[in-house]
C-alpha cells in the first residue's frame, strides 16, 4: 500500500504545485537558484569532494575561495554549477549527444581537457568499485540508443501525475550510469540531466543526497548492474520529489517555516516520530541546507 499511497500523493502534490507555479517563474527561478549550492554541493560529496556545504555557498555566492581548498575541487564546483544552470535556463532543450558533450566539456573545463566533451574509446576503460563501464568501442552507440529510446518516450508523453516520468528517468539515470561514458564525471553528469528532464515538465528538481548513499543510492545500481531493476531508483526520485514539491509549495504559500523539531513540541509529538515521518515523506517536510523543516500551521493528520 506504501507504493499506492506514494503515487496518490505524487499525483496530488504535482497538480498543486503546478496550479500554484502559474505567473510565478520568477519566485521558481529564485528558488532553484538559492538551493543550488545544496545541489552542488551533494552531486560533489558523492563523488568525495572534501568541500563542505559552507565551502561550497562561499564559492558561489560570495566568490572567496577558502584557504588550502584543493584548486580541482574549486572548478568542480563552479563547473557544475554552470552546468545546472545552463540546463535549467534551455529545458526546452531536449537530450541530445550534443548537449552531453557540450556539459560534460562545461564540468571538465580547467580540469581534464584531454578528457572533457567526449566519449570513452580505445583503450579507456573505466572501473567504479567492482562495475566495469560499457566497452569504449560500444560506449557512443550504447548512448544514442539510451537517447532515442529516452526521447521516444517523452516525445508522446504528458504530465498527468509524474509516476510515469519517474520511472523512466529512473531507467535512463541507471542506464547512463552503467554505461559510464566518459572517463570522469559520470556521476555529476547524470544527476544534473536528471534535473533537467524534471525541469522540462515543468518539474522542481530534486537533491541526492550524500548522507545516506552507502545505504540509499549506490546499492541501487549494483542491482541495476545485476537484475535490470530499477524500481528502487523509482521510489528514491519519487520521494525525494516530495520532497522537493512539499518545500516549494510551502515556500510559496507558507506563512512562516519552522524546524521539524519545533513544530513536534508544539503539536507535543515525539520528535524521533516527526523526523521518521519527513523522511519518508509521509508528513509535508522539506530540508533546508540538510535541516529538516515544515510549515508552522501544518496539520498533525
Amino acid at each position: 500500500m506504501r507504493d499506492q499511497g506514494s503515487a496518490y500523493e505524487l499525483k496530488h502534490l504535482v497538480e498543486r504545485f503546478r496550479k500554484l507555479a502559474k505567473g510565478k517563474d520568477n519566485a521558481l527561478r529564485e528558488l532553484v537558484f538559492a538551493e543550488l549550492p545544496d545541489m552542488v554541493y551533494n552531486s560533489n560529496a558523492i563523488e568525495n569532494s572534501s568541500l563542505s556545504l559552507e565551502d561550497t555557498e562561499s564559492i558561489l555566492m560570495q566568490g572567496i575561495v577558502p584557504s588550502e581548498s584543493v584548486i580541482r575541487e574549486v572548478y568542480e564546483v563552479k563547473n557544475l554549477a554552470q552546468v545546472t544552470e545552463r540546463l535549467y535556463a534551455h529545458s526546452e532543450e531536449p537530450l541530445s549527444t550534443t548537449l552531453l558533450l557540450e556539459m560534460h566539456a562545461l564540468l571538465l573545463q580547467n580540469i581534464n581537457p584531454e578528457w572533457a566533451g567526449r566519449f570513452r574509446h580505445g583503450d579507456e576503460w573505466v572501473r567504479v568499485g567492482a562495475h566495469v563501464g560499457a566497452n569504449p568501442d560500444f560506449v557512443s552507440g550504447l548512448v544514442s540508443e539510451l537517447l532515442n529510446q529516452y526521447n521516444a518516450w517523452e516525445n508522446t508523453f504528458t504530465l498527468p501525475d509524474g509516476n510515469s516520468l519517474l520511472a523512466h528517468v529512473a531507467h535512463f539515470h541507471a542506464e547512463f550510469e552503467t554505461i559510464h561514458p566518459f572517463r570522469d564525471g559520470n556521476g555529476r553528469m547524470g544527476r544534473a540531466l536528471l534535473n533537467h528532464q524534471l525541469h522540462r515538465f515543468g518539474l522542481p528538481p530534486i537533491i541526492v543526497r550524500n548522507k545516506g548513499k552507502e545505504k540509499d543510492y549506490y546499492p541501487l545500481f549494483a542491482r541495476y548492474e545485476q537484475s535490470g531493476d530499477f524500481s528502487g531508483f523509482t521510489k528514491l526520485f519519487t520521494t525525494l520529489l516530495q520532497e522537493s514539491l512539499h518545500k516549494r509549495i510551502a515556500q510559496l504559500t507558507t506563512r512562516r517555516i519552522i524546524s521539524v523539531s519545533d513544530w513536534a513540541r508544539q503539536n507535543d509529538i515525539r520528535p524521533n516520530v516527526v523526523l521518521n515521518k519527513a523522511k519518508r515523506q509521509t508528513l509535508p517536510a522539506f530540508r533546508l541546507r540538510g535541516k529538516w523543516m515544515i510549515d508552522a500551521d501544518a496539520s498533525k493528520t
